[in-house]
């Protein structure tokens, strides 16, 4: 098997992208820097298309000039509440009473507007409609915009806008209002999705943490309560004189000692290997953060049961290293994708495949970096090898690690053969 061009780039712990990850803002969240900002307020733009209706009235409306001037304040103080509702209510940490009044001041210049410049700036009800839904409580939020719609038609019908009007601005405001309280919706569940993910974490943290105290007390309490035992034949050993049996007992101490501290270095190590189905969860996570789409089947991460741990925590750090190049140099990637599939040698030898791939820029002419030589030589201990170069078509980056797959059975454990003496 030809292994191909090994080039890509490479660092040597993955992080969320500062430059692709400061565009993005959660909903909800506080804006943290001016592009996040500029996202927001791009978003904002987009619907006040809306306000060429009154805009037009004041330009080419026929409205005196008292009209007109007044019409401008409204509209100034009208578009100020509503940006300081949806973009900066959650960085100035506005009180919700302050939001109520802001909101009432909206819809009585929307009232007044429409009474005093026309049927135009109905429009603004559309926009107070949203804003009663940003600040209302979920279950009250649709009654909210319910009432919202029907002061529109209201206003409306006592400012004697046209037929056609009054409906079409009524649904408008309505589902505006109905649309935004769904977004709140969603908010709330993003808000509790990454609150019980954060918990889950902080779970898997303590639950692993008493694993390796279980392990530790397994291991030591049986060691130590041996070596305490042999240490006090030893001693009466050697009050009696006899001194061959004595050191007998000591080399036996050495020796138990000895195994201690290799099952110690074991069960740390362990604690301390990666393993495929959290390095998938946080390649996910990381992945997201960049806005690049993981595609993984389900069951990818329960694919080789029956792996060797040091073969299998290879292959986590395998996926570890390619999403990190993902994340921190695969310009224009947009998907990422990780397959499992095994392979047979032409000596009969069967092995796991782990496969990652990209549709970015491709590798470029860069040369091998730390991490992926780091990656190869962890590969090579386990009798494994890596391959990388550009994906499909040329296209992209793509990482293929292979490990020799040796199935292992489970350790006899060696309290089954021995007493616990540990108490």
């Amino acid at each position: 098997m030809t292994e191909p061009r090994q080039t890509h780039r490479s660092d040597e712990q993955p992080e969320a992208g500062p430059a692709r990850a400061s565009f993005m803002n959660v909903p909800g969240s506080p804006v943290e820097t001016r592009r996040q900002l500029l996202v927001k307020v791009s978003w904002m733009l987009m619907w006040m298309i809306y306000l060429v209706y009154p805009v037009g009235t004041l330009l080419h409306g026929g409205h005196g000039l008292a009209a007109r001037v007044f019409g401008w304040l409204c509209l100034a103080v009208f578009v100020g509440g509503y940006i300081l509702l949806v973009i900066f209510r959650s960085a100035v940490g506005m009180r919700p009473r302050s939001c109520r009044l802001i909101v009432a001041m909206m819809v009585v210049l929307a009232s007044v507007s429409a009474f005093v410049l026309g049927e135009a700036f109905l429009t603004l009800f559309t926009y107070a409609s949203v804003c009663v839904a940003v600040i209302l409580p979920v279950r009250y939020a649709l009654p909210g915009v319910a009432a919202m719609a029907v002061l529109t038609a209201t206003v409306g019908v006592l400012s004697h806008a046209g037929g056609d009007t009054i409906p079409t601005l009524t649904l408008t405001s309505f589902l505006s209002g109905a649309a935004m309280t769904g977004m709140q919706r969603l908010i709330g569940t993003m808000k509790e999705l990454r609150e019980a993910r954060a918990a889950v974490a902080h779970l898997a943290a303590s639950e692993e943490r008493l694993r390796l105290a279980r392990d530790l007390h397994d291991l030591l309490g049986h060691s130590l309560s041996l070596i305490t035992l042999k240490s006090e034949l030893a001693g009466r050993f050697m009050d009696a004189g006899k001194d061959e049996a004595a050191r007998a007992q000591v080399a036996d101490i050495e020796q138990v000692a000895r195994q201690s501290l290799v099952d110690v270095r074991e069960a740390v190590t362990g604690f301390r290997r990666p393993t495929l189905p959290v390095e998938l969860a946080a390649a996910r996570t990381a992945l997201a953060a960049a806005q690049v789409r993981l595609e993984a089947a389900p069951e990818l991460a329960d694919t080789w049961p029956g792996l060797a741990n040091e073969e299998a925590g290879v292959l986590a750090w395998a996926l570890r290293e390619a999403v990190t190049n993902i994340v921190r140099h695969g310009e224009g990637a947009t998907v990422c994708t990780v397959t499992a599939d095994e392979t047979w040698e032409s000596g009969g030898e069967r092995y796991a495949v782990l496969e990652i791939a990209d549709n970015g820029r491709g590798p470029g002419k860069s040369q091998l970096g730390n991490g992926l030589s780091g990656l190869a030589e962890r590969l090579a201990l386990v009798g494994g090898r890596l391959e990388t170069g550009p994906g499909e078509r040329g296209r992209g980056f793509r990482l293929r690690a292979s490990v020799p797959l040796r199935t292992v059975t489970a350790p006899v454990c060696r309290a089954a053969e021995e007493p616990d003496r540990s108490g």
